[in-house]
């Protein structure tokens, strides 16, 4: 069940120019693109500049929007990261809502995606401290009222701490959906072999089929779940 995990070559290409520059498309490539271009298709469809009564797909994403703008304000008490975290919040539900599509490819199960991208929000963060609070950042690392002969040894765990966010962030969501992709391809495996074994067993299959279903339906609310969580927690980074 681990190998819909695997970053495959879709097409190659091999120019006898610049040294033979090797040119590929791979999975992981070609699902990036179309999360790209589901986020603006659905952004257009929800455009309603041009209708006097705003479409289901509107309605949808103006709920969204007001959602994903009241955890900002609430968090970080102004809306000038809104866009970053509006941005964020969609490319990881999209990515994930697009890998529950039977025979595609999830690239927020990729953990050098998933890492990749909790580690450049932590350096982000940590610049953006740096700038604001210039040298009293570090002051974040000791803990006031700490005994000066503790001071390395809390710097050293506080240090610790905040490099493991970078991790924790990013883990959190490769397992998640890594864990609920390999549950579901290995039912679904032994549910073909059950279905393929005759109608009397086909038809007491049903029963673990409805069973399936529901797992179905919990791992798309998994995708919507992750997504808000890890902008949730990117909120609270930068709000610390």
């Amino acid at each position: 069940p681990l190998e819909q995990f695997e970053v495959t070559s879709l097409l190659g290409l091999n120019a006898p120019i610049f040294g033979y520059l090797n040119f590929t498309i791979t999975n992981f490539a070609l699902y990036s693109a179309i999360t790209l271009l589901l986020i603006v298709g659905l952004h257009f469809l929800g455009n309603n500049e041009t209708n006097l009564l705003p479409s289901k797909w509107s309605i949808g994403l103006e709920s969204l929007y007001a959602s994903l703008n009241s955890i900002v304000r609430e968090q970080l008490g102004k809306e000038i990261y809104f866009p970053f975290i509006y941005s964020l919040f969609f490319f990881i539900l999209i990515a994930n809502l697009s890998g529950n599509v039977p025979y595609s490819y999830t690239i927020t199960t990729s953990i050098v995606m998933t890492i990749g991208l909790s580690f450049t929000i932590l350096v982000g963060v940590t610049i953006l401290g740096l700038s604001i609070h210039k040298l009293h950042f570090f002051s974040y690392f000791i803990p006031s009222g700490t005994p000066l002969a503790l001071v390395p040894l809390l710097c050293l765990i506080e240090t610790v701490s905040y490099l493991a966010r970078a991790f924790s962030l990013g883990i959190r969501l490769f397992a998640n959906l890594v864990a609920g992709h390999t549950l579901l391809k290995i039912l679904s495996t032994f549910l073909f072999q059950m279905f393929s074994g005759g109608l009397i067993i086909a038809v007491l299959t049903l029963i673990p089929f409805s069973i399936f279903l529901a797992l179905i339906g919990l791992e798309l609310a998994v995708s919507f779940i992750q997504a808000y969580v890890f902008c949730l927690l990117v909120c609270s980074y930068i709000k610390d």
